[in-house]
């Protein structure tokens, strides 16, 4: 699978992994990318740059998703 095809696998599972608050998207190059994510008032909860190692499989990614939700709720 191509880096391209992994990052966008990895928007798409962050965006549904927040829902209903909405995922930003910034910066995505190089295989890199930053996500926001942004409550219903439009405020910016939690921000963060991901790396290819950091989301090429799901565990990666699935830790980076369980350790943004524990900042949310913090």
């Amino acid at each position: 699978m191509t880096t391209h095809i992994k990052t966008q696998n990895a928007i798409r599972t962050l965006t549904n992994a927040f829902a209903p608050m909405d995922c930003l998207i910034m910066a995505a190059r190089k295989g890199c990318f930053s996500f926001t994510i942004v409550n219903e008032h439009g405020i910016a909860r939690h921000s963060e740059r991901l790396y290819p190692d950091q989301y090429s499989s799901d565990a990666p990614l699935q830790a980076v998703i369980d350790r943004t939700r524990q900042a949310l709720v913090a």
